[in-house]
């Protein structure tokens, strides 16, 4: 039975009692059958209209809110109910109803504003952008990603991975570089790889991007670099020796040599020497940069390093505090580094005229960690301390701090200099992964 019906019943129901009276009364009485006609039309003209505006007043107003709520659902937040009044339940059921409609329409337009910007920026990035669904199948794809696959992206979605070419790459680790050739460009790519989810299903993002130009242009600002600094350390080396060389060559060309000619020949190849010398070991230097070896990890007992490393310094004492600790490391190449750390805090404590530092080394869970100390002035410029050739000494060449980052990197540690927090100093400081095999308390 509808609601409607079950309504009419009850409205009948509850004033059948009355009319059953007062027909009663009616007939029972002593009246006339114009009368008791009358009372029965009466009371039936009554329940007609009792139970008519009882279902009008009941129904009207719920399929008002039917008609509201559909609407809700088709996305059409456009109806609204007519003055609704807050005296009665109906009114605040009425009323919630359009704030509700209000509210959904506000989301749904920021919703839409949202896509609209998300789409602006997808097809102005230069990434290619695809995603897929829980069964493979291409569900979005940018200006990028059309390009590089050189189709529409009507013809691209809906189709698989597999189809696309591109299943490989969903399948391979979180971030990863690739050469490939793509149907509408070749190179190297940067592969990026994760996972959202859309109402409750998960869906995936492959992210390619063009590295090649990149490359390019820091290769060739490498190359500006490499250039500058050679030709910076050329000009240098052979301006001055030109120069020698010409003034020597008019000394000895002269009909009368002068008395002291050969004192100014021998001054003059001496500096040409030292200028010559000075060039090769800057050119060597940077043969080490560019060749520096792979690690040959043997056990290198850290007490026994750090004294033969200490004893090549014999500036100023050098104090050692660590445990005896057996780390896997190339040995030279770890020697080269202590020897450029403390070299260079020698060096900064004795212009300071204090002269103390301390290596000292300790070990966590996973690591080792050494640490040299000096009493110097500190660092400045820590932003170029780790640029090959930048130095602040006179005689410096600019690559013992970048070679020692290179090797701890090279053993899959880093390296860190910085000033000493409380007192004037710096302290730099080493981190190398330990093993299973070390030996500690020996």
């Amino acid at each position: 039975m509808s609601y409607e019906r079950r309504i009419v019943l009850t409205a009948l129901a509850s004033l059948a009692p009355v009319a059953v009276a007062a027909l009663l009364l009616a007939w029972l009485g002593d009246f006339s059958s114009q009368v008791r006609w009358t009372v029965l039309f009466v009371i039936a003209v009554g329940l007609f209209v009792a139970t008519w505006v009882l279902h009008d007043r009941l129904v009207y107003p719920l399929r008002t809110i039917s008609n509201l709520i559909t609407a809700l659902r088709e996305e059409d937040y456009s109806l609204r109910a007519h003055q609704p009044r807050r005296e009665d339940a109906l009114g605040d059921i009425l009323a919630e109803v359009n704030a509700l409609a209000h509210l959904m329409q506000s989301r749904k337009l920021q919703s839409v504003e949202a896509a609209a910007l998300l789409r602006s920026v997808m097809s102005q990035i230069d990434v290619a952008i695809f995603a897929f669904g829980p069964d493979n199948h291409l569900q979005l794809v940018n200006a990028a990603g059309e390009a590089l696959l050189a189709a529409p992206g009507v013809r691209l979605v809906g189709r698989s991975a597999d189809d696309l070419g591109l299943a490989d790459l969903l399948t391979d680790a979180a971030t990863s570089t690739v050469d490939r050739t793509f149907p509408g460009r070749s190179g190297r790519w940067n592969v990026a790889r994760s996972s959202f989810r859309e109402r409750g299903v998960p869906h995936r993002l492959l992210l390619v991007s063009d590295i090649t130009r990149a490359l390019r242009e820091e290769e060739a600002e490498a190359w500006r670099r490499i250039v500058r600094v050679l030709g910076h350390e050329l000009n240098n080396s052979l301006a001055p020796i030109m120069s020698i060389a010409s003034s020597l060559e008019q000394v000895i060309s002269k009909e009368e040599l002068p008395v002291d000619w050969r004192d100014d020949l021998s001054r003059g190849m001496r500096v040409i020497g030292a200028r010559t010398e000075a060039l090769t070991r800057f050119t060597r230097a940077y043969a080490r940069l560019a060749r520096l070896p792979e690690p040959r990890r043997s056990a290198v007992l850290m007490r026994d390093l750090s004294a033969r490393v200490t004893a090549m310094e014999t500036r100023t004492t050098i104090t050692i505090d660590g445990p005896d600790l057996i780390v896997h490391a190339d040995e030279d190449q770890l020697e080269q580094l202590l020897i450029n750390l403390l070299r260079n805090a020698v060096d900064s404590s004795l212009e300071n005229g204090q002269g103390a530092v301390t290596l000292r080394w300790r070990h966590t869970a996973a690591d080792l960690i050494l640490e040299v100390e000096d009493d110097g002035d500190g660092v400045s410029g820590t932003e170029n301390l780790f640029v090959p050739f930048f130095t602040t000494k006179p005689q410096g060449n600019g690559i013992g701090l970048f070679l020692s980052r290179q090797i701890a990197e090279a053993h899959g540690g880093s390296l860190t200099l910085e000033n000493r927090s409380g007192r004037a100093g710096a302290i730099a400081r080493l981190t190398l992964p330990l093993d299973d095999e070390r030996t500690v308390g020996r």
